[in-house]
């Protein structure tokens, strides 16, 4: 299979890359597809770049496969963040968008994107929606408000255009200038391998927000990618261990940028978003003795715990390895 991605954006728009992380042999027909959607954008970018995560068989493949893209192999220890940084240290694009390897973005993505920052100087980050296309159909037991877990937007994120704190990594862009040092992902966040980490995205777009003073970031879920849900996400057990991860990895991210900044967003989730999830959803299952309410209240409940009982041990981790030195 052969791609070719189309250039020729003009001066007066600012320049833009797309970077695109991979690593699994087992996503190859993902990994083509979400190329594509992005060099047959309605405006393609300057650059789009493939980084792939320590597997040179992969990345040699890719090579063969693929023209106009550059294909790189990720510079720094294994993860997707080690990827990410790969990828930005090989474009000096004005504008740097993200898309995962098992996402689709939609045609006038880029463009959207685009149209932020050249309207409005002070934006110096730009992100959508992510829509979940599941394997078969949504788990019953499965709660809207937890769709972070796979990656996906969520039930309590905002319905129109609204600055956030920080954006989804599969739909996700950042302003690159001679004002603005673009921080570096962290190597203590993000997956490695399948490995269910995360938050590397909270603490970049913080530091970012830090970086210029009076900067903003942009949420607009009309700007959306297509984001697949790969069958062993759907499962309990996945649920669980990526609430403890994401559990473990705010607890990392408190300790580098302050729990004010780290758990701003969540303490307003928990308190309006979950509660009312569960008090909706036991009143249904009541009145309408509807078993699908309950799991879902159920796994709202057993989320939440998860993911405190994760911050919790990744706070206590912190505090041994302080007192051991």
């Amino acid at each position: 299979m052969n791609i070719s991605a189309r250039t020729g954006v003009g001066a007066s728009r600012l320049s833009a890359a797309v970077i695109i992380c991979a690593f699994a042999d087992d996503r190859w027909e993902l990994t083509l597809n979400a190329v594509r959607s992005v060099i047959e954008q309605d405006e393609p970018p300057d650059e789009v770049l493939l980084v792939v995560d320590h597997n040179p068989q992969l990345a040699q493949r890719l090579m063969r496969s693929l023209s106009g893209v550059r294909v790189l192999e990720s510079e720094e220890e294994p993860g997707l963040s080690g990827a990410r940084n790969t990828g930005l240290d090989h474009t000096s694009c004005e504008i740097i968008a993200f898309l995962d390897d098992d996402a689709i973005a939609d045609t006038g993505w880029l463009k959207s994107l685009r149209a932020v920052y050249q309207n409005e100087p002070t934006v110096v980050g730009v992100g959508g929606a992510v829509l979940p296309v599941w394997p078969e159909v949504k788990p019953r037991w499965f709660p809207g408000e937890f769709g972070w877990t796979l990656g996906c937007s969520y039930d309590g994120q905002p319905t129109q255009r609204h600055d956030v704190r920080n954006l989804l990594g599969s739909n996700m862009s950042a302003r690159r200038s001679d004002e603005i040092a673009l921080p570096r992902f962290s190597h203590g966040l993000g997956h490695v391998g399948r490995r269910p980490l995360g938050c590397e995205e909270t603490q970049f777009f913080i530091e970012l927000a830090r970086a210029m003073p009076g900067g903003h970031i942009v949420y607009e879920p009309n700007i959306t990618v297509r984001h697949t849900v790969h069958l062993q996400r759907t499962k309990v057990r996945y649920f669980i261990r990526r609430c403890w991860s994401e559990g473990l990895s705010k607890a990392v991210v408190a300790k580098t940028v302050g729990s004010g900044d780290a758990l701003s967003i969540e303490r307003t989730y928990v308190r309006t978003t979950l509660v009312a999830g569960i008090a909706r959803r036991v009143h249904h299952a009541i009145r309408d003795r509807n078993l699908d309410d309950l799991a879902q209240a159920a796994a709202i409940v057993v989320g939440l715990v998860v993911t405190t009982c994760g911050y919790l041990a990744g706070v206590s981790r912190r505090h041994g390895r302080s007192e051991a030195r």
